[in-house]
């Protein structure tokens, strides 16, 4: 654990392998850099700096990072790039930092430069093009659903998973297999027609985003997002030929396959005639709102980016914001304790907090019960889990006995990867939450469909 919160600068990590700096292509801003104080208030936030204990694995340490890069002090080494990877990207370090510190924006430029400018190891390079190459692209999740259906059904995950061979071959490879779901026919499928009409009068046209990992992973949280949006009045426009919405590519710093994807989304939504643009996943929201950052440069997108950004909104700030119109139901006999969990790039990235609460209470006999720590990562953040399984899993224990020790019956999760990581970690207790999305106790609500409780222990 972290024992000290001195304000000295660091001495700087250095590499004889890799020694050049940063390049002109947007480098991260000296200006956004000078903002920092140094104060340390950032550290107790950081996931990272928690279970790593390095000032330099903090955002202070990286922001001096930066700053020695910048000015030719320090090389941007493999040193250096390991400390610029330790960041989950969490974002909680903007809403804890007193002098309004753009982190965001300092590690959104870095991302790019460690990737245009640091040699990675083979062993490493070969993971991160599986994973770019796989899950931003849900036609290629599909394919491969299929086989992992029958890996699964036939027992072979449970026999790969206790032989440990998998993790001693490449940690990395066995996260993703932990972190696998259960497979179902629906994941198969694209079920959803491309226009929903609106149950009664319509009040507004929207666009709905699908996701990649939400999309064949999590199949019946779209569909509920759909009824729910139907039954307040909303008629859907979903063309299936959407693709990713460059979360997991831009957040580690693939500038190039990002910007080809927010090309792609926008194009397709562009001919929607949609009021507004609504995702279910926080992390995809998050970057959809980032478009215009993501595709500055870009002369033919970036004030179509800016337009598009307008209309994008989460599916729980949308709902808040245009109001529920059709009768809530309970969903539970009598009482229902449920705990929120706070995904990241919802409440640091999208400072969205207040809205999923304010929907959940309308539901009769839900309570909410809030966890210590409900700012603190989970450890998945995008691919994090898969490339630092080891930080990931600390981050994840964290999380899930903070959730357990509320003693709610159910946990509601607003983002698929943060799912997929509580699910996994939850596995590993002597007592087990069931876990939804938020918009499916909505669902459950308007349809008047009690949910399919059953816990563990």
């Amino acid at each position: 654990m972290p024992t000290s919160e001195s304000s000295a600068p660091p001495a700087w990590p250095t590499s004889d392998s890799v020694a050049n700096g940063f390049d002109a292509q947007h480098p991260p801003d000296p200006k956004l850099i000078d903002a920092c104080v140094h104060c340390g208030f950032c550290l107790t936030t950081c996931p990272s700096y928690r279970v790593l204990g390095t000032e330099m694995d903090s955002p202070r340490g990286r922001i001096y990072l930066m700053d020695a890069i910048n000015g030719g002090e320090a090389p941007l080494s493999a040193a250096s790039a390991q400390h610029f990877d330790s960041c989950l990207g969490c974002l909680a370090c903007t809403t804890a930092c007193p002098s309004g510190v753009q982190y965001d924006q300092l590690i959104a430029a870095v991302r790019p430069q460690v990737e245009r400018n640091h040699a990675r190891p083979w062993p490493e390079r070969l993971v991160r093009s599986l994973i770019f190459s796989l899950f931003p692209y849900p036609t290629r999740l599909r394919a491969v659903a299929g086989p992992l259906y029958l890996y699964q059904k036939l027992g072979l995950s449970k026999l790969v998973q206790s032989t440990g061979l998998l993790t001693k071959l490449s940690p990395s490879l066995a996260a993703m297999e932990s972190l696998l779901p259960p497979i179902t026919a629906e994941s198969l499928t694209d079920d959803l027609p491309e226009l929903v009409p609106a149950v009664g009068q319509t009040r507004y046209r929207v666009g709905m985003v699908l996701g990649c990992v939400q999309r064949v992973f999590f199949s019946d949280v779209n569909a509920a997002t759909a009824r729910v949006l139907a039954a307040n009045g909303c008629e859907l426009v979903i063309p299936h030929a959407q693709g990713c919405c460059a979360a997991l590519p831009a957040h580690q710093g693939q500038e190039a396959q990002a910007q080809d994807l927010a090309c792609r989304m926008i194009d397709c939504f562009e001919t929607a005639n949609v009021d507004f643009v609504v995702i279910n996943a926080a992390g995809c929201g998050h970057t959809l709102k980032e478009y215009h950052h993501i595709l500055q440069d870009d002369p033919e997108y970036r004030d179509r980016a800016k337009a598009f950004v307008a209309k994008v909104r989460d599916v729980q700030e949308f709902l808040a914001q245009v109001g529920l119109t059709t009768p809530l139901h309970p969903i539970a006999e009598g009482n229902l304790p449920v705990v929120y969990q706070d995904a990241c790039h919802l409440l640091h990235g999208q400072k969205i907090s207040l809205q999923p609460r304010q929907l959940l209470r309308q539901i009769p006999g839900v309570t909410l019960r809030e966890p210590i720590d409900a700012a603190l990562c989970c450890g998945s953040a995008g691919v994090y889990n898969m490339l630092h399984p080891e930080v990931a899993a600390e981050l994840g224990q964290m999380k899930v006995r903070n959730l357990l020790n509320t003693g709610a019956t159910l946990v509601a999760s607003p983002n698929p990867g943060c799912s997929l990581q509580i699910q996994q970690h939850m596995e590993t207790q002597e007592r087990s939450l069931p876990l939804f999305h938020p918009i499916e106790l909505l669902d459950h609500s308007i349809r008047g469909v009690p949910l399919p409780l059953k816990t563990n222990g």
